[in-house]
């Protein structure tokens, strides 16, 4: 597989949310904006970044009877940093993300790149397999948070974009864009949007996903 390959495979063909339909949980819970959505989207990638380095790095030593608790260990390290850092730098985002941070831990995305890539694979392919996986993750939930913002409230990243009835404008703000349900039907829409596209994602569901890494070769 080659470099270009791990790094923007996942944004598209093999995205986490799109074609492997994990991390849906926090998808819906933290893209009624903008803002909090890239800063999810930020902090998984890092997260994401900093498991697989380690485990590439310690595959080599790490006993198989215990390595899922490393493994989990590893990812409840980062999670704790990138808690605490967004507590300090971004209190505001970190008080509208409220526990989905640390949910982060439980996030199947992590432990499956870490397991089926970054197990398998040395440092630099394991960290380009994560940034792809990341920014593919936070590439769905920047869609759908701007989405559900724009028509929900007229902003983006809190800045008035469509003129309001109630400030003499056209734009009547849609209800349902606030509930989590929309962040459902959006990311529905979006999954049967690839699929459509990539008649093949549909082929492959049934059988070897794209996302197995075509039996990921020890190195």
């Amino acid at each position: 597989m080659t470099s270009s390959r791990t790094l923007f495979g996942p944004v598209l063909d093999q995205n986490p949310i799109m074609a492997q339909v994990l991390g849906v949980c926090s998808a819906l819970a933290v893209t009624r904006e903008l803002e909090p959505a890239l800063v999810m989207g930020a902090a998984v990638t890092c997260v994401l970044a900093y498991t697989n380095v380690a485990v590439s790095l310690m595959r080599g030593v790490m006993p198989r009877s215990i390595r899922l608790i490393l493994e989990v260990t590893l990812i409840a390290s980062a999670v704790i940093v990138v808690d605490e850092f967004l507590k300090a730098y971004a209190p505001d985002t970190s008080r509208v993300l409220t526990v989905f941070v640390g949910l982060i831990i439980t996030n199947c995305i992590v432990l499956g790149r870490a397991e089926a890539f970054a197990m398998q694979r040395p440092v630099l392919p394991s960290l380009l397999d994560a940034i792809g996986n990341g920014l593919g993750y936070a590439l769905v939930l920047a869609t759908v948070a701007a989405w559900r913002e724009l028509f929900g409230a007229g902003t983006l990243l809190g800045r008035p974009m469509l003129p309001a009835t109630d400030a003499g404008g056209w734009f009547e703000p849609n209800r349902l864009m606030e509930k989590p349900v929309s962040a459902f039907l959006l990311i529905g829409l979006l999954i049967w949007l690839l699929r459509g596209l990539r008649p093949r994602l549909r082929e492959e569901v049934a059988g070897d996903a794209p996302w197995r890494d075509q039996e990921a070769r020890p190195s």
